[in-house]
C-alpha cells in the first residue's frame, strides 16, 4: 500500500479516522477501490467497512460489490 500525505485544515486533525473513512467510501463509490481495498485503507475488515458505508450515503451493492462477492465465494471454496 502506498502512503500519501494530504494537507487538510487543522480542524480535521482530530477527525483523522473519519476523514480516511470518508475518502475510502467515496473512492469505493466511484469504483476506484474494491470493498476490500477500501476496508484495508481504513484498517477494517470488509464487512465492518460495508456497514459504515451507509453513513456516507454509499450503496454497498454495486458492480465492485458483485466482484467482491465472487471473490469471497471462490476463496470460501478453496
Amino acid at each position: 500500500m502506498t502512503t500519501i500525505t494530504l494537507q487538510v485544515p487543522d480542524a480535521l486533525e482530530k477527525e483523522h479516522d473519519e476523514t480516511v473513512r470518508l475518502i475510502a467510501a467515496k473512492l469505493y463509490e466511484s469504483g476506484k477501490l474494491t470493498l476490500g481495498q477500501a476496508a484495508e485503507m481504513c484498517g477494517m475488515r470488509k464487512w465492518d467497512f460495508a456497514e459504515i458505508l451507509i453513513n456516507y450515503g454509499v450503496h454497498y451493492f454495486d458492480a465492485s460489490a458483485a466482484t467482491d462477492l465472487d471473490e469471497f465465494r471462490q476463496s470460501s471454496r478453496e
